[in-house]
């Protein structure tokens, strides 16, 4: 292979490619996120095709978050033995290949499988891009990727239900539903191609150890939490849902203790121990499930409003979720661009105090709609103000969280990270659907989606309490990302981005 190429200076030059990886990446992980919400407005139709119930949708949206969250920490774990790059082509492949048996699927439970199928895949896929990024990337080049990794990333899910309900809606060679699935097979394989083709091949680290009792305290703590949410509502809230969810939070426990004792018995666990330390990290991951959970519920419910309550076809329901689209790139632009840099935490504040008062707004236009004459323009001034507060905090709270990350603590804080989100993301389709479908089975959609307002208002505020824990700034400039130091023409070490 030779030596890689200097700088004048002698110091090791940036590769060649880097930034097809970050498009790499970028293409993969927006698949990634997108199926997190693309078959939001696929309903009515997986109804009428495969007879799935109101259960049975929230499984499949909500499964796949399960699987996903709950194997994700194990994920970054493996990118730091195996290497990166080895499980980002593993797992793009895998998520490929589950999305065509997903698109085939001949009944509700085998879509329900191959979701949670799909979900693992995710997992293996999703933690690795920030350890691509960071160790291809360093100064001002790591400060402008995550820049954009952020927001893109938060606008992904967003943009799922507009183009499931154009793919949907359009019927594409007559495949319903199951478009959903195989526009993943085109994208994917080309992910794939360039990332085989591009990413430099760099050996993981087979000292570490990967944590199993770790991995599988929290796979088990994370079903036994989602499962009586997802089933609790259409069951009337038997005993076996709260004895379930007091499991879980013994299950929880349980995985932080046993963390400490690896630690401290010199085994390696799966979270880093530095990290929890960190109050950026630590209060960030609160205000991540706050967050997402929130978002992600608030968006199933528009979605299953429009549609159920307003009998919009799939199509119509996409584009009614367009306006949140916007109103999200609108705010992350302007958090990125001018106020995440200058005023620090204080866009996390003004993000949630802007997405309560589109909250408020969408509330009144709900009250003066007249049913007769509806069209998504009565409600899109609420929706689009809500979606400018989401994507203020969507640009910062990413930049703001990962700032605290050392470069040993990449794939830990990377599983860690999305695992919190997609995580609050399963939790919050259990709730918001579960408040939904109490009121909307008696026919009062308005109610429904009221109810589901009011819980959006209290995660909010709890959001908006949490960020005054948050240290004013993130780490300075010159500490999160120093120079990159002379390698060794034969090192297989991360390259040094930190201090």
């Amino acid at each position: 292979m030779g030596n890689p190429p200097t700088t004048p200076d002698g110091t090791t030059a940036p590769y060649r490619w880097r930034w097809l990886i970050l498009v790499a990446m970028l293409v993969a992980e927006i698949m990634d996120l997108l199926d997190a919400s693309i078959v939001n407005v696929a309903g009515p139709d997986l109804e009428r095709s495969l007879g799935a119930g109101s259960v049975g949708l929230q499984w499949v949206i909500g499964g796949y978050a399960l699987t996903l969250g709950a194997g994700l920490i194990l994920g970054g774990r493996l990118g730091d033995r195996y290497g990166r790059r080895r499980m980002f082509l593993i797992g793009l492949a895998a998520f490929t290949a589950s999305s065509l048996l997903c698109a085939v699927a001949p009944n509700i439970e085998s879509l329900i499988t191959f979701r949670l199928l799909q979900g693992a895949a995710g997992a293996m896929l999703l933690p690795q891009g920030l350890g691509l990024l960071r160790e291809n990337f360093s100064g001002s080049e790591l400060t402008k990727v995550f820049g954009i990794f952020g927001p893109v990333l938060g606008l992904g899910g967003i943009i799922g239900p507009v183009l499931g309900g154009f793919l949907i809606e359009g019927d594409f060679f007559g495949l319903g539903w199951r478009a959903v699935f195989l526009v993943n097979l085109p994208i994917g394989l080309a992910a794939l191609i360039v990332a085989a083709t591009f990413v430099p091949k760099k050996a993981g680290d087979r000292a570490v150890r990967v944590n199993t009792a770790g991995a599988a305290l929290v796979a088990a703590s994370c079903a036994l939490l989602v499962l009586p949410l997802n089933q609790g509502q259409e069951n009337g809230w038997p005993l076996w849902t709260w004895l379930s969810m007091a499991a879980a939070a013994v299950g929880f426990v349980l995985f932080a203790v046993e963390q400490r004792r690896a630690a401290a018995g010199g085994r390696e666990p799966l979270v880093a121990p530095g990290l929890l330390r960190k109050p950026a990290f630590a209060v960030g991951l609160g205000g991540i499930a706050l967050f997402f959970g929130g978002l992600v519920g608030t968006q199933l419910v528009l979605t299953l409003y429009l549609q159920i309550g307003r009998h919009f076809t799939a199509g119509e329901a996409g584009l009614g979720n367009l306006p949140l689209a916007v109103g999200t790139a609108i705010g992350g632009a302007v958090s990125g661009a001018f106020l995440a840099d200058r005023i620090g935490r204080r866009v996390l504040q003004i993000g949630p105090v802007v997405q309560l008062a589109g909250a408020a707004l969408l509330w009144s236009e709900l009250d003066g709609l007249d049913a007769a004459s509806f069209s998504i323009r009565d409600i899109a001034p609420g929706v689009a103000v809500a979606g400018v507060g989401a994507g203020m905090v969507i640009a910062a709270l990413f930049s703001f969280v990962l700032a605290a990350v050392d470069d040993d603590e990449i794939g830990s804080a990377s599983g860690v990270l999305s695992a919190v989100q997609a995580v609050g993301g399963s939790l919050g389709v259990a709730v918001f659907g579960s408040v939904f479908f109490d009121r909307a089975e008696a026919g009062d959609f308005t109610a429904g989606i009221h109810h589901a307002l009011i819980v959006q208002a209290g995660l909010l505020a709890a959001f908006l309490a949490i960020t005054f824990l948050l240290p004013a700034q993130g780490r300075p400039e010159d500490e999160q990302h120093g120079i990159a130091p002379e390698a060794d023409a034969g090192s297989t070490d991360v390259p040094r981005l930190g201090v």
